[in-house]
């Protein structure tokens, strides 16, 4: 299980702070995994939102 902390997460796919946070709200992005006071997403959950965006396209 590899973890991606927000930068990570934000150059993966190419979103903003605002944008990603507004979409997790929305339910359109996976959300993520609070470790202490650190977020961090699982890369398999953002790989495979990526994959479904793609294929939405």
């Amino acid at each position: 299980m590899v973890l991606l902390d927000f930068n990570a997460v934000s150059r993966k796919v190419g979103l903003s702070r605002k944008t990603i946070y507004c979409r997790i709200r929305e339910g359109d992005f996976p959300r993520q995994v609070k470790i202490g006071r650190a977020s961090r997403w699982l890369q398999h959950e953002v790989d495979d939102w990526i994959t479904s965006a793609a294929a939405a396209r």
